[in-house]
C-alpha cells in the first residue's frame, strides 16, 4: 500500500469521524474566506470548516493526482487547542485528534 493509499484511508476516516461528531454538516464558507493569510484560516473559518473545506480537499487532490505530499504536517496541536476552547464530547475529541495525528505522521514521515 502506498502512502497515498494510506492517506486516502485516513482522510476517509477523518470524514467519517467528523460526521459522527456532527462536525461535517456546515455551510460552505464564502469564497473570500479561502483568501485568508492566517494559519488554518482562523480569521475566516472555524477549525472544523477548515478541516473539511481546505485540509481534506487539498489532501484529496494530492492523493488523486499521486502528487508529492507536503514536507511536514502539524495540524493535531491546533485541533487539540480548538477543542480545549470549544469543548465537545471527550470521545469525539479523542477520535478526531487520533486520526489527525495519524495524517500528520503519514505526511511528515514520508
Amino acid at each position: 500500500m502506498t502512502v497515498h493509499d494510506e492517506l486516502d484511508k485516513s482522510l476517509r476516516r477523518l470524514e467519517a469521524t467528523m460526521k459522527a461528531a456532527n462536525l461535517w454538516q456546515m455551510e460552505t464558507p464564502e469564497p473570500s474566506a479561502f483568501d485568508s493569510q492566517e494559519p488554518f484560516c482562523v480569521d475566516t473559518m472555524a477549525l472544523p470548516q477548515w478541516l473539511r473545506f481546505v485540509f481534506i480537499a487539498r489532501l484529496d487532490a494530492l492523493v488523486e493526482r499521486r502528487a508529492p505530499l507536503p514536507a511536514r504536517c502539524d495540524v493535531a496541536p491546533a485541533l487539540t487547542a480548538y477543542f480545549a476552547q470549544q469543548g465537545g464530547r471527550a470521545s469525539d475529541r479523542l477520535l478526531l485528534c487520533q486520526v489527525v495525528e495519524e495524517i500528520d505522521r503519514l505526511i511528515t514521515d514520508n
